[in-house]
């Protein structure tokens, strides 16, 4: 599975250098980093608005419009992890290390 956040990681990567006018993702590269947590949000919005959707009726329509929204999120963060020199893997390590905590535990270890 993480063979897939592997791929696109090197692909957003490759995007740095590619024109803005050739690549969407090179075009929120030139834009920067306003723009591209800007997308996030929108995503995001557009994320809890399926959730909501497939709340009040749910279908394999809403399913599926859920999962391609969340599809869309995943894809804007992991664009914003790459304009910050950060990948999938190092949110993967930060999964890995809360893997066995529980949800109380981990709040309680942060910092403020």
């Amino acid at each position: 599975m993480n063979e897939v956040l592997r791929q696109l990681d090197t692909v957003l990567e490759a995007r740095k250098t590619e024109s803005p006018d050739n690549s969407y993702v090179a075009s929120l590269y030139s834009k920067g980093l306003e723009n591209i947590l800007k997308k996030v949000g929108e995503e995001a919005n557009e994320t809890i608005m399926a959730a909501k959707d497939l709340e009040h009726i749910k279908n394999q329509e809403n399913k599926d419009h859920l999962i391609y929204e969340i599809s869309d999120l995943w894809f804007h963060t992991m664009i914003l992890l790459a304009s910050q020199n950060l990948s999938s893997d190092d949110v993967i390590q930060e999964l890995q290390r809360r893997f066995g905590l529980s949800g109380h535990e981990e709040k309680a270890s942060r910092k403020n």
